[in-house]
């Protein structure tokens, strides 16, 4: 499970570059789908998604753990087991309370993170983009939405799982070319929270026994 979680969470796939955005094939319904809910996700000041991660080999999931994921603008912070991702807007934070590793870098402009919103994103140059009818999720009856890559990147296909209604995530699969699969289910949505000032900041002095690396 561990490297499991290193893997999409702590580390980031590399993604198609921009000018293969020509390629892409697009269908008009998904996009909107996909628009309206980036729309309202980004109208709120913050939100807040608690969602179970669920990971397995062969494309079936074996393990599930909580996890929990607060966005503001452009930063984030992503729990899950004794993993913890911070991004301040400027640098990403990835801290291992296991090994007692902090790790710092810069974004990567052609990666993208596993998380809850992270694909309302780069589909727009990444992925040809196709609906696939309704399914019903945990009770939902979602839309149904398909994400291929234009260019290898070591994903084979990303699920994408949308409450119309609500214009919100319901659940995110994203499965790997080596049979890896990571889900994100919502299980719970709050927005336009009174967040700490300081929940997006890595304090350093919290930290003092772990190993900081900044790359």
């Amino acid at each position: 499970m561990k490297n499991i979680i290193s893997k999409v969470i702590l580390g980031s796939f590399v993604v198609g570059a921009v000018g293969m955005a020509n390629a892409q094939k697009i269908d008009a319904k998904a996009k909107k789908i996909l628009d309206d809910i980036t729309a309202n996700y980004n109208s709120k000041k913050n939100s807040y998604f608690k969602f179970s991660f669920g990971s397995g080999l062969n494309g079936q999931v074996n393990k599930t753990e909580p996890g929990i994921y607060y966005t503001a603008g452009d930063k984030y912070k992503l729990k899950i087991m004794d993993t913890e991702q911070i991004f301040d807007g400027n640098k990403i934070y990835n801290i291992n309370a296991d090994d007692m590793e902090v790790t710092i870098a810069k974004p990567n402009g052609n990666s993208a993170m596993f998380s809850p919103i992270n694909y309302l994103t780069t589909y727009r140059n990444e992925y040809n983009v196709t609906y696939n009818g309704k399914k019903t999720v945990n009770g939902v009856n979602a839309d149904f939405i398909k994400l291929t890559p234009v260019k290898a990147n070591g994903i084979q296909f990303v699920y994408i799982f949308v409450d119309s209604a609500k214009k919100q995530m319901v659940k995110l699969e994203q499965h790997g070319n080596n049979k890896d699969v990571a889900v994100i289910a919502i299980k719970e949505y709050k927005e336009n929270q009174d967040l700490d000032p300081n929940m997006f900041v890595f304090d350093k002095n919290k930290f003092k026994n772990y190993v900081i690396t900044e790359l």
